[in-house]
């Protein structure tokens, strides 16, 4: 992993920690106030959780699937076949030798 990709990643990462800290810091004054109850407080807490989980899993694999992008990208422009297009210049090579025989 780059030194950028880590610093960025850690940054994300605190941001993430930072906001769950505060969230729950306002949500256990709303408890303490009495503007919900513990039971509501947990069930925000959560979801606030799920959404968050999710758009990191979404999110994730957007990157990933921009890596696998940039990866396939480079690898033609090093002038190296997909394994369909070897499968399909294989699959040809066997046909012409079934046709005119191999040696």
């Amino acid at each position: 992993m780059s030194d950028l990709l880590k610093k960025g990643f850690h940054l994300g990462l605190g941001a993430a920690i930072s906001g769950k800290e505060r969230f729950e810091k306002m949500v256990n004054e709303m408890v303490k106030s009495g503007e919900i109850s513990p039971s509501q407080a947990k069930t925000m807490v959560n979801n606030w959780m799920s959404t968050w989980i999710s758009k990191g899993e979404t999110k994730d694999k957007e990157w990933n699937e921009q890596a696998k992008v940039k990866f396939q990208d480079q690898m033609k422009e090093l002038g190296f076949v997909s394994k369909e297009e070897y499968e399909k210049l294989e699959a040809r090579v066997q046909k012409l030798e079934n046709l005119y025989g191999h040696e």
